[in-house]
């Protein structure tokens, strides 16, 4: 029987950690000349995966 593969998408855009799953934000990668400073500014950085979303996460990273 094959290996059972992790959504190579999904591995690239979430990290576990002790809390759960943390992500960055969306809307940072380009075109960002229109976007004002304060914009950017707040969509640094990470957060976490809401709670109900992490059941989905883990199915994705074949973490359970």
């Amino acid at each position: 029987m094959s290996k059972a593969k992790v959504h190579s998408g999904a591995a690239k855009r979430f990290k576990k950690t002790a809390g759960g799953y943390k992500r960055k934000s969306a809307h940072k990668s380009h075109i960002l000349t229109k976007m004002t400073t304060k914009r950017k500014r707040q969509l640094r950085g990470t957060s976490m995966i809401h709670k109900n979303d992490e059941v989905l996460i883990d199915r994705l990273l074949r973490a359970k």
